[in-house]
């Protein structure tokens, strides 16, 4: 009886230390998007608006540019010296550059040197965010029960989540709270500076844990694991690269460009804007772990489907809904793409865990879903921003989610259904 407790409080443990890392990384990374455009014209500071918009997006997007090299030194770590030392290390290289961020002197003060400075640090952010989310999946998914993979991986989506709702609401808060005036000259800052303190509590817990019993069991490779991965796995990476499409394109469409652009297109307060943006995120985070959960049930193809061909379909009148004025068709309109994208979010990580073998798993994961993400999440809001001035089209960025969904149809439609597989097989497969 003993035993059985001890192990349930380490499965406890092992589930928090996956979850927590991720809520402070995306936590961190996300606050950056919310205040964009102030961000913006504090150190990219022009006459036109757009243009500071697009220099602060840029930014963001050298962020995630960033995240291969994470998910290649990340993912190395992982599979060499082991699950935990990534998850440490990736903790302290995010949280340092996101105080430093919070207490950057701007334009004003130093010139270029502050926008230099900031491009610096987004870059740090993005190495650690490129190692952190892929192994806390992997962690998370080789800890859990062969029948509650897709349950357990989901958390890692859920951690990333509440951590971007986190950062949505404080700066709800915020906004409600303190004037326009009072946001542009040292508000924004808050976030950034509280985010240490999110960091040091990720650090403790993460101290505290020891690594899954699945990884203890494989053998490590004697060449290097990215060299392994590319030889081995290079056909079931580009698929979980082009499963991810969706993910990458719609996601920093709907939760973080979207922002932005209720405010400037369709002439909302930020407040709402990000009340809006808040709720919605909690519908999302309610649906993440139950897609997981019924993925153990009924395999993971039909979920990811269904929730493809939704986007697919409904994009388009989704976002006709969002670009009225109304708070309410704006509410319900984000909320019909919550439902879809929660479904989605919830399966993918057991997805990419059941793609790899055991011993280049991090490695191959990492790499595939960084390359995604750093390259179209990232550009993202830069493109959609772009698009919209450009084309005179405010329903654009509907198209652009409808052509990722296409795209992640195309590879749904090739993937071999492995929830029912054992995780500790060593021999590469095909999806």
């Amino acid at each position: 009886m003993m035993e059985e407790k001890q192990i349930i409080a380490l499965r406890r443990r092992t589930f928090l230390a996956g979850l927590v890392g991720n809520i402070m990384e995306w936590y961190d990374f996300a606050v950056y998007g919310y205040f964009a455009p102030i961000i913006g014209r504090h150190f990219f500071p022009s006459n036109d608006p757009n243009t500071s918009l697009i220099a602060a997006f840029g930014v963001f997007a050298a962020g995630f540019l960033m995240r291969p090299i994470g998910g290649l030194v990340f993912g190395y770590i992982g599979d060499k010296i082991g699950r935990k030392a990534a998850l440490t290390a990736s903790v302290i290289t995010m949280a340092i550059p996101t105080f430093l961020i919070g207490v950057l002197p701007d334009y004003s003060q130093i010139g270029v040197t502050a926008s230099v400075l900031l491009v610096i640090l987004r870059m740090v952010q993005g190495v650690s965010v490129g190692g952190e989310y892929t192994t806390s999946v992997v962690f998370l998914v080789e800890a859990a029960e062969p029948n509650q993979r897709g349950f357990a991986g989901s958390w890692s989506a859920f951690g990333a989540v509440a951590g971007m709702v986190l950062g949505s609401a404080l700066g709800a808060l915020l906004t409600s709270l303190l004037s326009a005036d009072a946001i542009h000259a040292w508000g924004w800052r808050v976030p950034f500076i509280l985010g240490l303190g999110v960091g040091i509590a990720g650090l403790y817990i993460r101290e505290q844990i020891a690594e899954p019993i699945a990884i203890q069991k494989v053998p490590q490779v004697t060449r290097s694991p990215i060299l392994e991965a590319f030889r081995s796995e290079w056909r079931a990476m580009l698929r979980i690269a082009g499963l991810n499409v969706l993910n990458a394109v719609s996601f920093y469409t709907v939760f973080v460009y979207l922002v932005t652009y209720l405010q400037q297109v369709v002439h909302i307060s930020s407040s709402e804007a990000l009340s809006i943006n808040t709720l919605n995120m909690i519908v999302l985070l309610v649906l993440i772990p139950f897609a997981g959960a019924l993925s153990d049930r009924w395999g993971r193809k039909p979920i990811l489907f269904g929730s493809v061909v939704g986007v697919l379909l409904f994009s388009q009148p989704l976002f006709w809904a969002m670009h009225h004025p109304n708070v309410l068709l704006i509410l319900f309109g984000q909320m019909g793409f919550a439902i879809l994208l929660g479904l989605f979010l919830g399966v993918v990580p057991v997805t990419m865990v059941e793609a790899f073998p055991g011993h280049v798993r991090c490695s191959a994961l990492s790499i595939s879903y960084n390359l995604c993400s750093g390259i179209l999440g990232g550009t993202t809001p830069m493109v959609l921003t772009f698009l919209v001035e450009r084309t005179h089209d405010d329903l654009s960025p509907a198209y652009y989610m409808m052509a990722s969904a296409l795209v992640s149809l195309v590879v749904i439609l090739r993937l071999r259904e492995t929830f029912r597989d054992s995780l500790a097989s060593e021999a590469p497969r095909e999806i």
